[in-house]
């Protein structure tokens, strides 16, 4: 194993996931829930951006000067070849965390995010992180960070080392091909009837569901040499030197009570003041097995007043179809039914595509309560329903949208041969949109010239055929031309009527104008000063 990857998976790439908490204008609303200062992000970091669609959708997206680096140099050069095309201004480096953590020409950051990563790298690299935030990141500043942690993990730790050591010493072939022979095994000990799995029968579901995830996927999240569920505790001592206080869940239905613990388990924590403590009792009740947190230097808390105030000029857009959004919501207690009284007059009122105050809300629902729009606005944004709205400041967004176009028109274009990449970006929310690979064709149709739905299906058939591929439907492959046209009519013509006003709103439709976004400028003054 090369020595440069310190125990990571490397030859096989990561998925190209997009990760909507590295959104910095999607801090607002949880930390304002929480009474807390929220500041201004003008320069932000990504640490570990993997294939680096977060990073640039949100360079694109807002006029954040945004840096990052991810040590495996394809998927960097990949992030990279991103920036360049979307001219976002983002700076992607293929350093190691100890290198890029050392440098001395980074600005100081007003945030700083990490998916994931904590949980998959050395004790020294998580050293040079924290030292990182102890010296790079302001005083007020967020850190987004999420790991896997206990109780949730606790009876999978045993059946991990088990799975990796299985990969290491049969001598198998390469990464992938030893994730299906793994778990094949596994599922060979478990056909005997182990102790073990009777005493964790969650061990079963666990594994079976493995089976149906992404590869790539499972490579980088089990059969890594580090891998180390941290509970919470242990997370607020690691963060403790870089002088970090917890803020809030960056998970929205967590931060919704009623989704996630029972009324015995709510009185129980409101007896527990010390909030470390408090997480920790909460992960028991939950058995949460992965935290999403935001993070903040210097804790300031808001006067009351103040927090309503700002609560009631927070925006949300719809973020789908009116009448694709169901009135039921998940947490840790399982489905709850949302109550029609509340949410129907709210996403009717959402529903003309416009950006609404919460404010707006509460006034155009009759004056229903602030505190339950703010609830109900964390709910639908949690079941992706709605997104929060980033500010505009006129030149910034009109910058923004032209960098969001390019970026958008090469993801369309990479649509052409795979559906990979699942999102593009919408200067409305500062972040990612949903957008599958068959609604990309549909848009990279309208850029062609079509507009018709026939036009638009005829368009991404001929993507398709070019390289032999057929749509499914009921799990089984159309067979004839005429059956995959007639399909991919009928869903442009779904797509034109209630898909596409909704991406326009959003921006993600916009045209491909050639604004120069301000991160290029300063981006071009980092480098004429950088002796690195």
């Amino acid at each position: 194993m090369d020595d440069w990857n310190e125990g990571y998976v490397t030859d096989t790439d990561y998925t190209y996931g997009y990760y909507a908490e590295l959104n910095p204008a999607r801090a607002r609303l949880p930390l304002l829930h929480a009474g807390i200062a929220v500041p201004e992000v003008a320069t932000a970091c990504e640490l570990g951006f993997g294939q680096g669609l977060s990073v640039n959708i949100h360079a694109a997206a807002s006029d954040t000067f945004w840096f990052g680096t991810d040590f495996n140099p394809a998927q960097a050069a990949f992030a990279r070849s991103l920036a360049r095309t979307s001219d976002n201004g983002a700076l992607l480096f293929d350093q190691s965390f100890a290198e890029f953590c050392a440098r001395e020409d980074l600005p100081d950051f007003d945030f700083v995010g990490l998916h994931g990563i904590w949980s998959w790298i050395s004790d020294d690299n998580k050293a040079a992180i924290v030292d990182f935030l102890r010296r790079k990141l302001r005083v007020g500043g967020i850190l987004y960070i999420s790991y896997n942690t206990m109780p949730g993990w606790a009876a999978m730790l045993p059946m991990r080392e088990l799975l990796l050591r299985y990969a290491d010493g049969m001598g198998m072939g390469g990464v992938l091909e030893r994730v299906d022979m793994t778990l094949g095994f596994a599922g060979r000990l478990l056909a005997t009837k182990p102790a073990f799995a009777a005493a964790n029968p969650q061990i079963a579901t666990r594994l079976e569901s493995m089976r149906g995830q992404n590869r790539h996927y499972l490579a980088h999240e089990y059969f890594n040499r580090n891998w180390e569920p941290m509970t919470f505790a242990r997370m607020a001592e690691w963060l403790s030197p870089a002088k970090l206080d917890f803020a809030c869940s960056a998970h929205f239905p967590d931060l919704v009570d009623v989704l996630n613990l029972s009324d015995e388990q709510r009185a129980l924590l409101a007896e527990i003041h010390d909030p470390i403590l408090r997480e920790t009792v909460r992960d028991f009740m939950c058995n949460t097995q992965f935290r999403k947190e935001y993070w903040i230097k210097g804790r300031r808390a808001l006067p009351a007043h103040e927090v309503r105030e700002a609560l009631a000029r927070e925006r949300l857009m719809l973020a789908c179809p009116r009448e694709s959004v169901t009135l039921t919501a998940r947490g840790a207690r399982g489905e709850a039914r949302l109550a029609e009284e509340v949410y129907a007059p709210l996403l009717d009122i959402l529903a003309d595509h416009a950006p609404h105050s919460l404010d707006e809300l509460a006034r155009g629902t009759g004056g229903m309560d602030l505190a339950k729009v703010v609830e109900a606005a964390l709910i639908l944004c949690g079941k992706g329903a709605c997104l929060p709205v980033a500010r505009g400041d006129g030149a910034g967004e009109e910058a923004a949208r032209a960098s969001c176009a390019r970026l958008n028109a090469a993801l369309e274009d990479r649509a052409r041969s795979g559906g990979d990449i699942a999102w593009l970006a919408g200067p409305a929310t500062g972040g990612g949109v949903p957008v599958g690979r068959i609604e990309q064709l549909f848009l990279l149709g309208l850029e062609s010239g079509g507009e018709s739905p026939e036009a638009l299906a005829a368009f991404a058939w001929e993507q398709l055929a070019a390289q032999g591929q057929k749509l499914l439907r009921d799990g089984a492959a159309l067979e004839t031309p005429e059956d995959n046209v007639a399909e991919l009519t009928r869903q442009a013509t779904d797509f034109v009527r209630t898909r596409l006003p909704l991406l326009r709103a959003l921006g993600v439709t916009a045209g491909r104008g050639g604004a120069r976004h301000r991160c290029k400028r300063q981006q071009d003054a980092f480098w004429s000063m950088s002796r690195l």
